[in-house]
């Protein structure tokens, strides 16, 4: 479990979104990952190796330390080799 901000800093994350719609209709899921270069009460930015950066809630039990292995990305079949944490959200979105 993840008890400050501090620990996740400089440390590779993997993060798996499923968004829905007002009414509760699946729209798409997305992963993303990166390492991560800011986290505090704000949020948490992980930079992504296109050097595009990604923006996460600042909800520190929602994420768990990852076990070791390689994790393949659905949407684009990307291997990521040992990342430190993973986390997942559902996110509904607005009309």
């Amino acid at each position: 479990m993840i008890e400050t901000y501090d620990e996740l800093l400089g440390k590779t994350i993997l993060a798996g979104l499923t968004y829905y719609s007002a009414n509760n209709v699946f729209v798409e899921q997305k992963q993303v990952w990166g390492k991560v270069i800011k986290a505090d009460e704000s949020g948490i930015e992980i930079q992504q190796n296109d050097r595009n950066i990604f923006g996460l809630p600042p909800d520190l039990t929602a994420i768990d330390c990852a076990a070791p292995g390689e994790y393949r990305l659905k949407s684009t079949g990307e291997v990521v080799k040992n990342p430190d944490y993973l986390v997942t959200y559902s996110v509904t979105m607005s009309d």
